[in-house]
């Protein structure tokens, strides 16, 4: 048997033309409001999901607010920074003039003045220097200190004016300029450091240093004058004649004669002083020249 498909008939469509026409009243339209609810802007669960955008040949490199940050800074070590004399870097002796002033303020001549007596004769004066962040940039001045030689000590040396810059402070680099001081006196044949304090005393003692007396430090050093005839000049003594007061009169008194002075006064009595108090991390019997209380310490290197 055999079967014939046939198509069906289609509907033929009207002309353009024959369409009636719609008009749409303003009226009877919804009020359109520009405030979007949650619910219209919550997806059905018909949406498809979303799509990653996967970036092209263009990457996309997120806003710098939102990179994540890398992992901390280890402390500065002396592998990363260095110890150089102020006196072979020219460049940088007002950088650290400046630096001394912001803990210490003073006149910025006077600073320079002071640091530019450095010589490898001693006084010295060594700062601590970070790597160069690019070529052609000078490096930055981190931290300063000064050595000078001791009286009748000729292997030790006093530290004086140390300071670390205030923005870089609690991050290691004052145990930098420490280790690299001792590292350095212990590379010219010195043993002994001594330095002063006023409020960093816990600091020096968890670094090493002890409670000591005070020394003498040399402001400057010749060939001509040896440390023996230094130390011989504060315990020399001037004996001096008596003061015999001039003579005011010229010739014969003329009047009734004057009164005799008054007597002077007993010299109250001078009882030695106690046995002196020695020194603790809470209590020092020293003072400096403005009456704040110091403190002596040293370190055998």
């Amino acid at each position: 048997m055999e079967l014939i498909l046939r198509p069906s008939p289609t509907k033929p469509l009207p002309h353009p033309a024959c369409l009636p026409e719609w008009t749409v009243d303003p009226s009877s339209q919804p009020e359109l409001s520009p405030s979007l609810r949650l619910a219209e802007l919550t997806p059905s669960p018909a949406c498809p999901p979303e799509m990653p955008l996967r970036p092209g040949a263009t990457e996309m490199l997120p806003e710098p607010a939102h990179q994540l940050e890398g992992p901390p800074r280890p402390r500065p070590s002396l592998a990363e920074l260095t110890l150089e004399p102020v006196h072979r870097r020219p460049e940088l002796l007002e950088a650290c003039a400046d630096l001394i002033n912001e803990q210490w303020p003073r006149s910025r001549a006077s600073r320079l003045h002071s640091l530019g007596q450095s010589s490898d004769a001693f006084p010295l004066c060594l700062m601590l220097l970070s790597p160069r962040s690019m070529p052609g940039v000078a490096p930055t001045v981190v931290g300063h200190a000064r050595l000078s030689r001791v009286l009748g000590q000729p292997q030790s040396l006093l530290v004086e004016t140390v300071v670390v810059a205030r923005a870089l402070r609690g991050r290691g680099f004052g145990r930098c300029l420490m280790e690299g001081l001792e590292g350095f006196a212990k590379a010219h044949g010195f043993c002994r450091l001594h330095l002063t304090t006023h409020d960093q005393l816990h600091f020096y003692a968890h670094l090493g240093y002890q409670l000591s007396e005070p020394v003498q430090g040399l402001v400057f050093t010749s060939r001509r004058l040896p440390t023996a005839l230094l130390s011989a000049l504060p315990r020399a003594s001037h004996p001096q004649p008596p003061f015999k007061a001039p003579s005011l009169t010229l010739g014969a008194p003329k009047g009734p004669p004057l009164p005799p002075p008054p007597p002077l006064p007993e010299p109250l009595p001078i009882q030695p002083p106690a046995g002196t108090p020695p020194q603790s991390l809470l209590e020092t019997q020293y003072w400096d020249l403005r009456g704040s209380p110091i403190f002596w310490m040293e370190k055998v290197l």
